[in-house]
């Protein structure tokens, strides 16, 4: 089922942050089904990265295609709160991202985040995120925090939903050729920092944080839930991370959706 490359204590790079497991697989099926698999065994949080996926998968259940060279990870949590609070982590996750591919660029030129859960690039995803949690009597257990990150190839026009923002590769839009393993550290560095912010000061300085970096933020977007489609401008979002749209009829708050340009 796996491949173990290295996941010891003496393994861990220059830079990498105290207290982070980090075991990096050559193969698994999805990152994601694999913390859920070991999150039990687990002394604390950790970082499983694979060079290849053979079943990835996105939001909804949709696969994700992760050729190799491109990057697949997911950082495993045993976090104290609430439900609601832990699912905040995918804003605390969206400015790891931004924060590592700013590192790795070198600028931040082009950059913004999607609500909820996309990095884009020159107004192209780049990188995806999807919060998988287990849990017991209104008590999350632990939580899996996977994240895709197109670094070398992106996926054609043809791979994705109709409407969808174009697919973009790292390479392709600034010419920096980083390595999953490099670009893992970034992300680990720049993720502990957002961590421990957000469980010291809690969710307003995330919040105020992303903000300044969304992608529409003031523009007239659409919001396509499972039962209706709201058009609206970008509002803000909240202090429980909901997406604020000023409608025609209205504040429309949304807990959950997919949004279009």
């Amino acid at each position: 089922m796996q491949d173990s490359l290295d996941h010891t204590a003496s393994a861990l790079p220059d830079g990498w942050p105290t207290g982070y497991g980090r075991r990096v697989l050559a193969e698994i099926d999805s990152t994601n089904a694999e913390a859920a698999r070991v999150a039990p065994q687990l002394a604390g949080p950790e970082w499983i990265m694979a060079l290849k996926q053979t079943a990835g998968r996105g939001r909804r259940g949709r696969a994700w295609v992760n050729p190799v060279g491109n990057f697949a990870a997911t950082l495993v949590l045993q976090p104290k709160e609430s439900p609601e609070v832990v699912a905040l982590r995918s804003f605390v996750a969206s400015l790891a991202l931004y924060d590592a591919f700013a590192a790795v660029t070198g600028r931040p030129q082009g950059l913004s985040l999607k609500w909820p859960n996309d990095v884009l690039l020159n107004g192209g995803k780049v990188a995806g995120i999807l919060l998988e949690s287990v849990g017991t009597g209104g008590q999350v257990m632990h939580i899996g925090i996977g994240i895709g990150v197109n670094l070398k190839a992106a996926p054609g026009a043809d791979q994705v939903e109709e409407g969808a923002l174009r697919p973009v590769s790292l390479l392709s839009e600034t010419g920096a050729a980083v390595t999953p393993d490099e670009f893992l550290t970034e992300l680990a560095r720049a993720y502990a920092h957002y961590e421990a912010q957000f469980t010291t000061y809690g969710f307003e300085p995330i919040r105020t944080l992303w903000l300044a970096r969304a992608a529409r933020l003031g523009e007239v977007i659409t919001a396509r839930t499972l039962r209706d489609e709201q058009v609206g401008t970008f509002e803000t979002v909240d202090v429980a991370g909901n997406l604020v749209l000023s409608t025609a009829k209205g504040r429309v708050t949304i807990a959950a959706a997919e949004i279009f340009f």
